[in-house]
């Protein structure tokens, strides 16, 4: 039986090893044509190795930040991530709360909800939420965090519910016979004791904002305000061509820091996960 369990786990770990090469492949790609000169990017050459003759260093990444308003979309992206999964966490976070404190009809009511929204498609509503975002003048990267947190509630309450009801209901029961009023017991006592499911839904949410194409193309006026996506699909060099090796760099420069942050934060995701789908 030993032996078999081995091979199996040899088996699986071949397997999970070639699927990992399939998806890390896109992007090394792009990493080694992000320092390349242009004309080996668009021959047969693109798949090699940057040779002497066709690496550009670092002038693929200069031109990048330099062209397009590359740094004003950054600004757009960090801020519209920052405030919409800030939002995320603040107010879903306290709607779990209540929704495991409080409990009743309305709380049954908004927990399904929340839970049916995770399974109904973006596509349905789209068009219906642009006519919205436009009459309720939603439609700057200042406004759209408003947007973000009610598509992103529905993950955000489900796992923060999940976590709640591990919480001993002893422990805010105490801080509040200290004389702890309710915001005081939440921000005090049950907050710091969120901090796993907190990172993991903040990373989670942080990708999935970041990286988002489709919500503000259909919301944000395209003349004025560019994400990083939006940036790069309508990437455009000089006399309006599209310069590949820029364009590899600029995406390299959107990779890297969500990377980053899911390297930094991929324990806590495990926890948070676990913690939040299990109990209950």
């Amino acid at each position: 039986m030993k032996e078999k369990k081995k091979t199996s786990d040899i088996i699986w770990s071949v397997v999970l090893a070639v699927l990992s090469l399939l998806y890390i492949y896109p992007i090394v790609m792009i990493l080694l044509n992000s320092f390349k000169q242009e004309s080996a990017i668009t021959t047969n050459s693109a798949f090699q190795l940057p040779t002497a003759d066709s690496f550009a260093g670092l002038e693929n990444y200069a031109n990048a930040i330099e062209a397009q308003g590359f740094l004003k979309s950054l600004g757009f992206s960090l801020f519209i991530t920052v405030s919409s999964v800030a939002a995320i966490l603040l107010f879903c976070s306290m709607c779990a709360w209540f929704i495991t404190r409080v409990p009743g009809k309305i709380s049954k009511i908004l927990y399904f909800l929340f839970a049916f929204s995770m399974v109904v498609p973006f596509q349905m509503v789209m068009f219906t939420l642009s006519q919205t975002a436009d009459t309720l003048h939603l439609n700057t990267p200042w406004d759209i965090w408003v947007i973000y947190l009610g598509f992103g509630a529905g993950l955000a309450v489900f796992m923060f519910t999940g976590f709640m009801k591990g919480i001993p209901l002893e422990v805010e029961e105490a801080s509040m016979i200290d004389g702890c009023n309710p915001l005081q017991t939440f921000f005090l006592i049950v907050l710091p004791m969120m901090k796993p499911t907190m990172v993991s839904v903040g990373i989670l949410e942080a990708m999935w904002v970041w990286n988002d194409y489709l919500l503000p193309t259909l919301v944000l006026d395209i003349k004025k305000y560019k994400t990083i996506p939006m940036l790069i699909q309508y990437f455009r060099g000089s006399y309006g061509r599209v310069e590949m090796g820029p364009m590899m760099a600029c995406i390299m420069l959107t990779v890297i820091p969500i990377v980053i942050i899911y390297l930094a934060g991929q324990k806590h995701i495990i926890k948070g996960v676990a913690a939040g789908a299990v109990k209950g």
